[in-house]
Order: C-alpha cells, then sequence, then structure tokens
C-alpha cells in the first residue's frame, strides 16, 4: 500500500553514506531529505555532492538550502544529537549516518529533541529496540520501535548469505572476514589515534581489524548465536568490499555447484537486495552496485568434507538504499497501525 505523502527524513551527517542516501533518496517518488546536519559548510558539502554524481547540475544550494528537483533540505552546520530540533522540521525518521553516535543515550537525545525515530546506519553499542536486516528480518519491525540499527553493509551481507543458505543446508558453524575498503576514520598517513594498528596509513596498509557482526548475530538470525566468528582486513582502497566467508555444513554431500545454485534462486527471491555474478570480477566492478550482496559464482569452493567457501561483494551505495528501505517499512507501520 501506497504512503499518502513522502517519507520525511532528517539525516544526521553528510559525508559518503550520507550523501549516498540523499542521492537515492533524490531519486525516489517517496522520501524526502528535510533537513541534513554536519560539521561541514554547506558550500563544501554540494561541492563533494557535485562531485560524486553524473549530473553536476542537479542540486543548487542557496545559502543553506540544498534544492533538488524533487526536494529542498536545510542544511545545518553542526553535529550533536542535542542541539537540532528535529520537531520542528517535521520528521518522520532521523537516520544517524556520522557512525559516532551509537549508543543508546545518543539516540535518546535525539528522541527528546523531537525525533519520531532513529535509525542508526551502523551496528550499535549497546542495547536498541531492534536490528533489522532489510530481505532477513522485516516481519521482526514493529510500529512501537523508536531506537533502530539497520546494521552495517557488511553485517547486511552476511546475514543475507547465511539466512538463504541455511534456508536450504544445515550450517553447523560460519567463519566470516570483511575485506572492506578503509574509512573515513582511518588516517592516509601514519597519524596516532586509539588503536596500534589503525594509527598505520589505510592507503598504504592491509589492516587487520576486529568486527562485530558475531556479537550482534542473534538479533537478525537467532539460530547463528554462539555459532559465527568475524573478523575484519581494512585494505587500500576507497570502495568495493568483499565478504570472505566459510561455512561448516552439517551434511558433508553439500556441493560448491548446490550452494551456487541456491544463490542463483535467491536473485528471484530477493529483487534489488542480492544478485549474482557469473564472471570473475574484483573490486572495482561493484562500485555503484545498489544490492547489499553480490554473490561471486566462480569464488565458490568446497574445502575438505563439509567446509564451503563462499565470496560476495557488496559496497556501501546498497547499504545506502537498505537504509531507506527500512525507513520505508516503518513508515508502512506506522500508517497501518493509524
Amino acid at each position: 500500500m501506497a504512503l499518502d505523502r513522502p517519507i520525511r527524513v532528517g539525516l544526521m551527517g553528510f559525508g559518503q553514506i550520507g550523501r549516498m542516501i540523499y542521492e537515492h533518496a533524490a531519486r525516489s517518488n517517496d522520501v524526502e531529505i528535510v533537513v541534513a546536519t554536519d560539521l561541514g559548510s554547506p558550500e563544501i558539502l554540494h561541492y563533494l555532492l557535485q562531485a560524486d554524481s553524473d549530473d553536476r547540475t542537479r542540486t543548487i544550494l542557496d545559502g543553506n538550502l540544498l534544492s533538488n528537483p524533487r526536494f529542498s533540505t536545510r542544511m545545518l552546520q553542526i553535529d550533536t544529537p542535542q542541539e537540532v530540533p528535529w520537531d520542528a522540521f517535521g520528521v518522520d525518521i532521523v537516520i544517524e549516518a556520522t557512525g559516532k553516535f551509537r549508543g543508546r543515550q545518543h539516540m535518546e537525545q535525539l528522541l527528546r529533541n523531537g525525533a519520531q525515530r532513529v535509525l542508526l546506519r551502523t551496528l550499535p553499542i549497546d542495547d536498541v529496540d531492534r536490528i533489522i536486516v532489510k530481505g532477513v528480518n522485516d516481519a521482526d519491525a514493529s510500529a512501537d520501535d523508536k531506537m533502530v540499527s539497520g546494521g552495517s553493509a557488511t553485517f547486511n551481507a552476511l546475514c543475507l548469505l547465511l539466512n538463504i543458505v541455511s534456508g536450504s543446508f544445515a550450517v553447523e558453524y560460519a567463519s566470516m572476514t570483511s575485506v572492506h575498503a578503509y574509512s573515513s576514520d582511518q588516517p592516509v598517513q601514519d597519524y596516532a589515534g586509539s588503536d596500534f594498528r589503525r594509527s598505520r596509513s589505510a592507503a598504504e596498509n592491509i589492516i587487520p581489524n576486529t568486527h562485530e557482526a558475531a556479537q550482534w548475530i542473534n538479533r537478525v538470525l537467532p539460530s547463528f548465536d554462539n555459532r559465527v566468528i568475524s573478523s575484519a582486513l581494512n585494505v587500500p582502497i576507497q570502495r568495493g568490499s568483499l565478504l570472505d566467508v566459510n561455512l561448516v555444513m552439517q551434511d558433508e554431500t553439500v556441493t560448491a555447484e548446490q550452494i551456487n545454485q541456491v544463490m542463483r534462486d535467491a536473485k528471484n527471491a530477493y529483487p534489488g537486495i542480492v544478485d549474482v555474478c557469473e564472471d570473475p570480477i574484483v573490486s572495482s566492478d561493484v562500485i555503484d552496485n545498489s544490492h547489499s550482496l553480490l554473490f561471486d559464482i566462480p569464488g565458490t569452493i568446497k574445502a575438505g568434507s563439509s567446509i564451503i567457501k563462499a565470496l560476495a561483494w557488496y559496497e556501501n551505495l546498497g547499504h545506502a538504499a537498505r537504509l531507506l528501505d527500512v525507513a520505508r517499512l516503518y513508515a508502512q507501520l506506522g500508517e497501518d497501525r493509524a
């Protein structure tokens, strides 16, 4: 059922993910970004948005009002949750896109300042009402949820892969390594930070890193609780990431081709969310792909009697699209209850 008006989104953070969310909204017919906050000046943020776009003339900045053919966005040069009167802008949901304010106390501040609902673009650091991975646990969403996480791009890809494979074959354990493009919080030159390895240059090194996926998997896929381990390698590329998953299968007769066929079938079952690639692609080939999971058919290998190694690609553009899908999901729930 279509909503009777566009969803009004407040956007906190206009970095890469924030700009991708904005671009998806600008090309939609049901979402408007009515206000966006960032420490950067509106002029520089507009410049970065133009640099990302295939049409530099589509957005216009007049003072602190950023406009495109569909809607106008008030740009506010602030970056703390308690500073914005979200209710004054009539927002239906605030997407926390900075990745910095992941705590429950930060989300509560946004709610106290007039946000009707808060959606994190990454995994939380403590308990929230719900973690939603679009295509996996949509049915768990409740109109009463106020503090929601949309997971991360890696978490979405992993949950989708495990959910699809386990729907056909029993998986005993899974080990995941995210081979991940470097992020904006990493230095491009060696620079002392809070973590030894992440103080090294992101542009020059493969950097082993931790990943929180295993910690939160039970909130989306309870059957995988304590049966997943996760880690990451940050590598010196800007966009395009790879999920490297080892699946320990209960049935030793399961073949790599059977896994591939299950993933091919999932392409139709998860339209716009899951896709497969039969070609031997590399990371740059996945840039601007808006799926949450691009399964690499040639990369599936059986090792020994029970281990299946699987590869899947993803990038932030797909995660930005899914965040808006989660916003749509909750807007529909509110409409249904009304």
